[in-house]
């Protein structure tokens, strides 16, 4: 009878429509708690705000989700990919509680804060103005200070424990805890004074990339929300979070070392146990570039620029082939001890105690110690790759990290050549205050201070005879190296003005230069911007340094409201359709073609005008390399195409 009713419904109906109706039945009870009027209830208003009705729809469906999880878990990660407009959704998601009265707290990033702040002033930009924002805005930063202001905001009096709903942007700086002697963290101090103090305190995490390179990175973010026990998400089935991530770990470690053919997506997946995905989808909302194009009317929100195939280049250090290989110099710096960087490596053995008594630390629930002679060398190996990586970036940073080193040698030399130091066979390294400027010049060292007595002075100084002669060779080979001689800016050179004589969409110059370094940066800036703007292209340069500055003409008359030293500014000039430029600076008719930029603008920024992004050196995190890109693929281009361009040191990475 069962198989004669199963023809009969085949008969007259498709199995899609059976499979529908089936998963209809299974899932009716559930359906009235998904509704919009469920979640958020009309007579707040909250569907009549400016920032509501701004939104897409995917961004509506993101916000009435992230409130859900706020009110049954206590919180929510929205981990949509770069370029789809997290700030807008949690702004939204702000309005929401603030139309409930709730206090509400945003904690950013220092280079990011007016991103937020602009929304909560009366201000042109803020195109939210009839909404009244009235949150707060803090650094995270400002988590290590008990004193001073942040803006307007006295943080020796402020109220930490007494914010409903807190949000972090780029939650992911949040993803480590690592305990430091002597004093809180940031961490300590967000989880001990603001989550577990005071009224009960929600809280909504904004991040693209909130796992980094370990699956344990969601961790830390998601102790905020469960105030840190272990079994807060029993509820729903979850009942050891700390063990569900240890086990997570453990599969993608098999994961990674499997062959190349057989590391699929797919495969891990069917590897992974189905816990750890279920703790995703109860605190975090990630919807990717495909998501969106597959399930939403790209014709209301827009498109996505299409991407060109990114272009890798490969260019020599010096045009003259004089420079010694990558392979060489790397060789030579392998042989540096850079022992100006580890000081307590040569303290005399009968004085070690007193030294690992002050500076080694317990950690860990098993009491392992980290000792600091041991952090001292992983700094060591640190700057080792970061010497390498300045080379990689641009010879002209390269030497002047070569000249630095050199420098700090010198003055450890002299100090121990002139011997200005009086011994006192009675003095202790425990006994005295290392911040006293009285003991100034019987010390060495930043954070971890060395009574110079105490070292085997003669060994150390003659460690640092040896680095000296090998930088100074290498100094002597880089300072040759020129501008005109440095083959990877010429070809920079090369390629801005093909892109701006070939553009890939139609009237397009713009393009955005990438680079770690600040040195970097303006050694571009330096050799660029001048040759460019005599042919009316116009440059700038941001660095999380404060060094802004731009070839764009100001009218004197405008100079005062137009401040090229300002970061904001810099990019309202350089992507103006994106950030409106024209109602912010409606007399400013002339803007920025090329702009060369640090990492201090590879997060929460649209610079969606800008069609060609160039990775002029290539971050250590690939993460990075995502955010960067970020900037300019997003949705609703202007762009039908956008473009890559990397430059590698070599072809063997």
């Amino acid at each position: 009878k069962v198989l004669e009713q199963m023809r009969i419904l085949y008969k007259e109906n498709t199995p899609e429509f059976i499979y529908f109706v089936t998963l209809y039945n299974i899932f009716n009870n559930y359906l009235d708690e998904l509704t919009e009027d469920n979640i958020v209830k009309s007579r707040t208003g909250f569907k009549e705000t400016l920032v509501w009705n701004k939104l897409y729809k995917f961004q509506k469906d993101g916000v009435m989700g992230a409130i859900d999880k706020i009110e049954k878990y206590n919180g929510c990660i929205i981990a949509d990919s770069v370029g789809l407009g997290k700030t807008f959704t949690a702004l939204a998601v702000i309005k929401y509680y603030e139309l409930r009265n709730d206090r509400v707290l945003v904690i950013v990033p220092k280079k990011l804060r007016e991103n937020w702040t602009v929304y909560t002033m009366n201000d042109k930009r803020n195109i939210f103005s009839g909404d009244r924002f009235n949150y707060d805005v803090l650094n995270h930063t400002d988590l290590s200070r008990t004193s001073g202001y942040s803006g307007e905001i006295n943080l020796a009096t402020l109220n930490w424990s007494n914010y409903d709903l807190v949000v972090i942007d780029e939650s992911h700086n949040f993803r480590n805890n690592p305990p430091v002697k002597g004093r809180i963290t940031r961490y300590e101090r967000f989880m001990n004074d603001i989550i577990k103090a005071g009224v009960k305190t929600k809280v909504l995490m904004l991040s693209a990339t909130p796992v980094n390179n370990k699956m344990n990175d969601i961790k830390n973010q998601i102790a905020f929300i469960t105030e840190g026990r272990n079994d807060a998400f029993a509820s729903v089935g979850l009942d050891n979070l700390e063990l569900i991530l240890r086990k997570a770990q453990a599969v993608f470690n098999r994961w990674s070392e499997l062959p190349d053919p057989e590391r699929t997506t797919e495969t891990f997946v069917n590897m992974m146990d189905l816990d750890y995905f279920k703790l995703l989808d109860t605190v975090t909302i990630a919807r990717s570039r495909k998501h969106i194009e597959k399930y939403y009317n790209l014709e209301e929100i827009g498109k996505f620029p299409t991407r060109l195939t990114p272009e890798n280049r490969y260019p020599i250090i010096d045009t003259e082939g004089e420079f010694p290989p990558i392979e060489e110099i790397n060789r030579l710096i392998k042989k540096l001890t850079l022992c100006v960087y580890s000081p307590l490596g040569y303290v005399l053995p009968e004085k070690r105690v007193a030294y690992e008594k002050k500076y080694d630390m317990t950690v860990g629930t098993n009491n392992s110690v980290f000792r600091q002679t041991d952090r001292e060398q992983s700094l060591v190996g640190l700057m080792r790759v970061g010497i390498l990586k300045r080379m990689e970036s641009s010879i002209n940073s390269f030497a002047l990290t070569v000249e630095n080193i050199l420098y700090k040698i010198d003055k450890t030399l002299e100090a121990i050549e002139k011997k200005q130091f009086d011994y006192d066979a009675e003095m202790d390294i425990s006994d005295i205050d290392i911040d006293d400027p009285e003991y100034d010049n019987l010390m060495f060292g930043n954070n971890v201070k060395v009574l110079l007595q105490d070292m085997d002075l003669i060994k150390w100084q003659q460690d640092l005879l040896a680095d000296k002669d090998k930088l100074e060779t290498i100094l002597l080979e880089a300072i040759n190296v020129t501008p005109d001689r440095d083959a990877k800016l010429t070809e920079l050179r090369t390629l801005i003005e093909n892109k701006i004589k070939n553009p890939i969409n139609p009237d397009n110059r713009k393009v955005v230069i990438f680079t770690a370094f600040a040195d970097t940066a303006r050694y571009l800036y330096q050799n660029l911007s001048e040759e460019f703007a005599k042919r009316g292209i116009y440059s700038a340069i941001v660095t999380g340094s404060g060094d802004n500055h731009s070839t764009l003409p100001i009218p004197k008359e405008l100079r005062r409201s137009v401040k090229m030293t300002d970061i904001n500014t810099i990019l309202t000039l350089f992507s103006p359709i994106s950030k409106e430029c024209s109602k912010i600076y409606p007399e400013v008719t002339k803007h920025i073609d090329i702009l060369i930029a640090t990492d201090c603008i590879s997060e929460g920024q649209n610079l969606q005008d800008c069609d060609y992004l160039v990775n002029y050196d290539i971050h250590w995190n690939p993460v990075r390399i995502i955010q960067r890109f970020g900037r300019i693929d997003r949705i609703g281009s202007l762009n039908q195409q956008i473009k890559l361009v990397n430059f590698w040191p070599t072809k063997d990475l």
